[in-house]
């Protein structure tokens, strides 16, 4: 019997990001819409991207066909 590739998932490639030493990086939310009551600091802190949670890590990158 021939073994079932994994298939990427291609909306979880889309928002996630891999690092050099495999840690996937994200995008914050709520910079999309209603920034005007948004303070400058807060709508610059949301332009950074941030780290997944070390829990999460492992299915987003089965998902991705990274691990």
């Amino acid at each position: 019997m021939a073994k079932v590739k994994q298939k990427t998932n291609k909306a979880v490639k889309a928002r996630f990001k891999v690092t050099g030493t495999g840690k996937l990086l994200r995008g914050k939310p709520g910079s999309r819409h209603i920034l005007t009551k948004k303070s400058s600091n807060r709508k610059r802190r949301l332009r950074k991207d941030a780290l997944v949670d070390h829990g999460q890590t492992k299915m987003y990158a089965r998902l991705m066909g990274v691990a």
